[in-house]
């Protein structure tokens, strides 16, 4: 039996009922270049046309700006059918962007230290 807040898609003792893939149609590759630290914003506008259940919940995850990474683990699909659901989205009007603040230098040691030190604080 799908619990309530998982919808039909999901199934206690199955898991999920539709396979991650057929949510994107089968596309693995995003028309959008987004990063798994990439933010993506919800702006207000519906989508134009059905584009599934995945894609509403995805817009109503990210009211406030959240991270590609995040709205995966939510959506519990691979970040790769996440980025086509989002890449969907961009091209409707339905999100927008940010890429990630690094995104020029990947390998800053100031960031690369603080997580080692947040790494360190938790063992």
């Amino acid at each position: 039996m799908a619990a309530p807040h998982d919808g039909p898609w999901l199934d206690d003792a199955a898991g999920r009922l539709v396979r991650p893939y057929t949510v994107s149609n089968g596309r693995t590759r995003p028309s959008s270049r987004l990063d798994l630290l990439s933010q993506v914003m919800a702006t207000g506008s519906p989508p134009l046309g059905y584009l599934g259940p995945e894609h509403n919940e995805a817009v109503g995850l990210c009211e406030a700006p959240t991270s590609v990474a995040e709205i995966a683990a939510q959506l519990k699909l691979p970040a790769v059918v996440t980025k086509v659901i989002l890449s969907d989205l961009l091209d409707c009007g339905a999100l927008t962007t940010k890429a990630p603040d690094f995104h020029h230098n990947p390998t800053d040691r100031s960031l690369l230290e603080a997580v080692l030190d947040g790494l360190r604080r938790q063992l």
